[in-house]
């Protein structure tokens, strides 16, 4: 059953896409991390270590369903085999029985927040040249949108143009309200137009937070940049002003890549899973 934290407002529903070893070696993806952050990451997330030292990750999506009868789906994972992160991905994606598990209909969803376009992000968007999400808007910052290039034209042709075609691609700028309680905030760095989702449940509140971080490590150490970064000055810049302010206000970090889909401020670690509400 996906993992829940509910609210007065809103429910946050942790949906796993798939789940499998990084395609490099964790220490090419983090190539300024030391023997000692390796170590205390292994402590705050021990399931992301596979017996051989690969870095075994989550493909993780998150439903926020809010209590007027509206679902936001915040990004959609690796995809069905032939989706453009098959390529890399080490599974196909297993989102609809996800969704099914908890009672969510895709044509329920009103809205879908794509954090960025790396493709293991927008693997369900579109399906078989259609929005996967029929009746969504999909909500991408506009600055991620312009920097496609002709490299990912495949991508713009998967994705971007059939959402256009349907009307329901909506480029935001910066900052900006979703519904009561959701807003959608600019995080860039680890891709130019990289967003975040704040969700304030009526009860506590939940940072969906895409790609900000990506493994435990960069909790251990918030300066540490992960080798994808586009810009990894503004990651950092992104990552810290996120997560001080969830320590200041005692929020939690929805993670879509580590083990457990909810952390929460703790000492002495820094961080910890949260206790299950």
């Amino acid at each position: 059953m996906p993992a829940i934290r509910t609210g007065a407002r809103a429910t946050v529903i942790a949906l796993t896409d798939g789940a499998g070893a990084f395609f490099q070696p964790r220490q090419q993806a983090f190539p300024d991390a030391s023997a000692e952050h390796w170590r205390a990451a292994d402590t705050l997330d021990p399931a992301a270590v596979t017996t051989d030292r690969r870095w075994w990750l989550r493909f993780r999506c998150f439903a926020i369903r809010l209590t007027g009868g509206r679902t936001v789906l915040v990004d959609t994972g690796i995809g069905p085999a032939g989706s453009p992160a098959s390529g890399w991905a080490p599974v196909p994606g297993d989102l609809p029985a996800e969704l099914a598990a908890a009672g969510i209909d895709p044509a329920g969803v009103t809205a879908v927040v794509l954090t960025h376009l790396h493709t293991d992000h927008v693997g369900w968007a579109v399906t078989e040249h259609r929005p996967f999400f029929g009746n969504a808007r999909y909500l991408l910052q506009r600055a991620e949108h312009d920097a496609l290039d002709q490299a990912a034209a495949g991508l713009r042709e998967a994705l971007i143009d059939p959402l256009r075609a349907s009307g329901q691609l909506s480029l935001v700028d910066g900052d900006s309200e979703l519904a009561t309680g959701v807003r959608v905030v600019a995080t860039p760095g680890h891709t130019p137009g990289h967003q975040s989702v704040l969700v304030d449940t009526g009860d506590e509140l939940v940072a969906v937070a895409g790609d900000l971080l990506v493994h435990a490590v960069q909790l251990v150490d918030p300066e540490l940049r992960y080798a994808l970064e586009v810009d990894p000055d503004a990651a950092r810049t992104s990552r810290a002003a996120l997560l001080a302010e969830l320590v200041s206000r005692g929020g939690l970090l929805a993670t879509a890549h580590l083990s457990e889909p909810f952390l929460a401020p703790a000492t002495p670690t820094g961080w910890a899973p949260a206790r299950p509400r």
